[in-house]
Order: C-alpha cells, then sequence, then structure tokens
C-alpha cells in the first residue's frame, strides 16, 4: 500500500498531467521540476548512449525538453500507462529527437529510407511524438525487436545491412521485419488510408 505522501505525489502528478493535455505551459514547467533528478539522469544515459558526440551536457538536454512540452497544446491521454509512465516515456521519446535533430537533421537521414512522407516522423510535433512513441511501444507488445528495427532504421538510419549485423540475423528477416512494421504504422497513422480489408500479419520469426 502506498503511503500518503506518495499519495499525494501521484494525485499532484494526475493533476499536472491533466494540464498538461490541456496545453498548460505551467504544468509543463512543474512537471520537469518534479521529475527534474530522473529527467537529468534519463538524459545524461541517453548522451552516453549517442554514437555521435554532442557539445550540449544534459542540464542543455532538460531545458530542452521544457520547451518542446511547453508547445504541446493538446495531448491523447495513455490509459495504458500510470501518468507517471507516460510522463517519462514521452520526455525520453522528446530527448531522443532532440539529440536527433542536433547532431544532423532528422529529414537527413529519413530521406535514406522510404518513409519519410507517408509516417512524417520528420515533422511531427510534441504532440504527435506522444502517438508515435506509443504506437512504438504497441508494436513492441507485438514484438520487441519490430520496434528496434524501425528505430535503427528511422531515427538512425541504419540500412538492412548493417541492422542484421548488429542484430546478428539475415538481412532477409530484417527486411521482412521493417516491411511488417511500415505497413502497421502507416496502418495505424492513417487509417482512412489503408484498406480496411487488408490484414496484416506479424512476420514469422
Amino acid at each position: 500500500m502506498l503511503s500518503l505522501p506518495e499519495q499525494k505525489d501521484l494525485s499532484r502528478i494526475a493533476e499536472l498531467m491533466k494540464s498538461l493535455r490541456s496545453g498548460n505551459k505551467e504544468a509543463a514547467g512543474q512537471l520537469v521540476t518534479v521529475f527534474y533528478p530522473e529527467l537529468r539522469r534519463m538524459a545524461a544515459r541517453r548522451m552516453r548512449s549517442e554514437r555521435t558526440p554532442h557539445t550540449w551536457q544534459p542540464t542543455a538536454l532538460v531545458n530542452e525538453l521544457y520547451l518542446e512540452l511547453a508547445k504541446i497544446t493538446v495531448l491523447k491521454a495513455d490509459d495504458a500507462r500510470s501518468d507517471r509512465d507516460a510522463f517519462l516515456g514521452l520526455a525520453a521519446y522528446i530527448m531522443r529527437r532532440l539529440l536527433i535533430h542536433h547532431a544532423r537533421p532528422l529529414a537527413r537521414h529519413v530521406d535514406q529510407v522510404e518513409i519519410s512522407g507517408d509516417l512524417g516522423f520528420e515533422s511531427a510535433g510534441p504532440a504527435q511524438l506522444a502517438e508515435i512513441e506509443h504506437l512504438l511501444t504497441r508494436l513492441a507488445d507485438i514484438d520487441s525487436q519490430l520496434r528496434t528495427i524501425v528505430e535503427m532504421r528511422v531515427f538512425d538510419g541504419l540500412s538492412i545491412a548493417d541492422i542484421a549485423s548488429q542484430l546478428n540475423c539475415s538481412a532477409r528477416t530484417v527486411d521482412r521485419r521493417w516491411s511488417f512494421a511500415r505497413k502497421w504504422l502507416e496502418r495505424q497513422l492513417a487509417p482512412e488510408r489503408s484498406c480496411q480489408s487488408e490484414k496484416i500479419l506479424p512476420p514469422v520469426a
């Protein structure tokens, strides 16, 4: 059972997330303050894991995160996760996008793969980023490797051969899983353009 202080913390986070989803900039700042130690640790981990060196410090990345959160005007609720997990998941996703943009424009390597215009990853705003993160989480529920391949292909700009080498599997397997993941994401992001009778089946391992 949660202690009274923990219950109060959860209630405050829930109230702030409700305000954030309505576009309240003050709520964005307060959430960053509440989670600041964890966000700073997250920023440091993210920066250490990047292949490309960055001139930012973790504090600067957290500040940039706040600026992105403050741009949110409307945000869908994520009923599958707690408010705490939803906020940290969104923060992690935005941090990764910020680091990518800081290192090189996302459009530069999104254009390297056949996905740029279909999914709109390169032009997504903070609210859309939350939706994309939610979809990637759902994709991982189907198969965790599907999300990994999408992230490596779209965000890291790796080729099918490079991904196959890193995942220690065949290029044919990666290509098949990438094709499935792309079609699944396209269907989720633009259902009105999808054929309703088409059934997309998970790739066989």
